[in-house]
């Protein structure tokens, strides 16, 4: 049997535009002499389409666009996914399903099981859990029928070797080998965190080598709002071990028979964990723009590494032209600040102005001296500074159409180091969930690819600050960020408490300042632009912290 993985890139609720990819998808798949093609979980809503489940007249609609797509499956089968009405009394009136498209209709149907309720995901808000496991006889070019079980997605996160907290009770995998499969196919829409392709194929490959069958797993790419979808769809047999694997971060569609050994140029590999992340956010950061429908991006750059990498980001998710770099010197900006930002944006090939803040800030300080009077400078007079640029910056997106990208680090974001209504103005926070340890690594990792660096060494090598005093560093008031960000992952990422943290060796009184400053500033990341997601555990839709708290680590 000769199966397509179809890795696709839908954006959520455009039926239209969607079912014109499936469509497309299912023509080249017959050209190639495919017997059965196979689509990502909910590929004709995009994932995850959200409250957009909770409007009748989109599912509706979608309900139409699927007739649609049924009627082009002749001389193939499709698996699509797609919401599925339930005609029960529930409130929760949908499934997550599987519709089987063969011979111009949709001959049967199949339920995703296992609902997950964690990170970023909330599907019980939206969909009944299926209730029934069929297996579903599909047959090749030669008539020889196989018989196939389908799984979504979360059915198939059961593993008691690799996930030793039992999330379910029941291991849909199994019992559709126990049925009979022959073959198991999962239909995906799995969220990238850096580090997790690895834990996922081990899944698949103890699926097949446990029930002794070939194991399809199809993939979503691309990027929706705060999440990257990675792809990396792969076929895994359990004698051959992996028989193809499609591209990561592309739309891609391969043609797979899962019985044969495999050859090497079907099993691509998977990027490492510098370069995965990078891509990652190459990719979001593209998708996000494109299909919010801006014609381009402006961001401020500072001569620091944050900016620079951003701006690096930006140049290969959207070519130059689309970037736009603005550097808002004040009476406290080093010269070498600007001489940075100037050399990045000439080795980038991106537009670069000068605004300077001088006159604005100057005219601030007069306006508030009065009712400063008798106050020390402190935090509010710096963040004057900051507040401008924010303005400026939204400013130029307003004029223009840009989107505003923010350059704030998930170090930064976690503390609270960054100006409400100034540097955290913005529309996407690119780097808002890589820690400053990991920007500098990309930082390196970009300036190592190339025949010349493309962002300046200064940038990398200086001591960072947000030059609103005079010779302002980082450091003044956070530890160093090797050990601010072990805190962190130990206290966000790992859910420790104080303690745990302590006794893994870290300094007591730094540990709980670090705590502190996390849950203090909640307020702030509330009000942060949509973020990109590559850590196990974001500022965002996946972390729920209550803002109005008192619990003392």
């Amino acid at each position: 049997m000769r199966i397509a993985l179809a890795q696709l890139n839908p954006i959520v609720g455009d039926l239209d535009g969607n079912t014109r990819r499936i469509l497309a998808a299912i023509e080249e798949s017959r050209g190639h002499g495919a017997d059965l093609v196979v689509f990502p979980e909910l590929v004709l809503l995009g994932y995850p389409p959200k409250d957009l489940l909770l409007k009748p007249h989109f599912i509706r609609r979608s309900q139409d666009a699927l007739r649609q797509i049924a009627s082009a499956a002749r001389g193939v089968t499709a698996l699509v996914g797609f919401a599925e009405p339930n005609p029960g009394p529930t409130g929760r009136s949908l499934f997550n399903a599987v519709a089987v498209c063969r011979d111009g209709r949709v001959v049967a149907t199949h339920q995703k099981t296992l609902l997950p309720t964690y990170d970023v995901f909330d599907e019980s808000r939206y969909f009944e859990p299926g209730a029934r496991r069929a297996i579903e006889t599909i047959s090749d070019a030669d008539g020889r029928a196989v018989r196939v079980g389908i799984s979504i997605c979360e059915d198939m996160w059961v593993d008691p070797a690799l996930l030793p907290r039992s999330l379910y009770a029941t291991d849909p995998a199994a019992e559709l080998a126990q049925a009979g499969a022959e073959l198991i196919i999962n239909v995906s829409a799995s969220p990238f965190v850096a580090g997790k392709d690895a834990l996922r194929h081990e899944l698949i490959r103890h699926h097949a080598t446990r029930h002794g069958v070939p194991i399809v797993y199809v993939n979503q790419v691309g990027g929706n709002d705060d999440l990257v979808f990675d792809g990396a769809s792969e076929v895994v047999h359990p004698a051959h071990g992996v028989v193809a694997r499609a591209r990561a971060f592309e739309e891609d569609l391969r043609v797979v028979d899962p019985w044969t050994a495999p050859r090497g140029d079907d099993v691509l590999a998977y990027p490492d964990t510098l370069s995965s992340i990078y891509q990652a956010l190459v990719l979001g950061t593209r998708d996000y723009v494109r299909k919010c429908g801006f014609s381009g991006v402006v961001l401020g750059l500072s001569g620091g590494i944050d900016s620079a990498l951003t701006a690096v980001i930006a140049v290969d998710a959207l070519g130059p032209g689309a970037v736009h770099g603005v550097a808002m010197p004040s009476r406290f900006s080093s010269d070498h600040s600007l001489a940075d930002g100037r050399q990045l944006a000439k080795n980038l090939g991106i537009d670069f102005r000068i605004i300077s803040i001088d006159s604005v800030h100057a005219q601030m300080e007069a306006g508030l001296r009065e009712t400063f009077a008798g106050r020390e400078p402190d935090i509010a007079e710096e963040n004057i500074q900051a507040r401008i640029r924010g303005n400026i910056l939204m400013a130029l997106s307003n004029k223009f159409g840009w989107l505003l990208l923010t350059t704030g680090n998930k170090s930064e974001l976690a503390v609270g180091y960054c100006t409400l209504y100034g540097d955290m103005c913005g529309g996407l926070a690119v780097i808002s969930d890589v820690p400053k340890t990991t920007v500098y690594e990309l930082a390196r990792w970009v300036n190592a690819r190339g025949e010349t660096p493309r962002i300046p060494e200064r940038s990398i090598e200086k001591p960072p600050s947000a030059e609103l005093r005079p010779n302002q560093t980082d450091q003044d008031t956070l530890p160093p960020y090797p050990i601010l960000d072990a805190i962190l992952k130990c206290y966000i990422e790992d859910l420790q408490s104080a303690d745990e943290i302590v006794s893994a060796g870290f300094d007591p009184a730094t540990v709980r300042d670090v705590i502190r400053k996390v849950d203090l500033n909640e307020y702030k990341r509330k009000q942060a632009a949509v973020g990109l997601k590559v850590t196990s555990r974001a500022f965002g839709s996946g972390r729920r912290m209550p803002i109005a708290a008192r619990y003392v680590q």
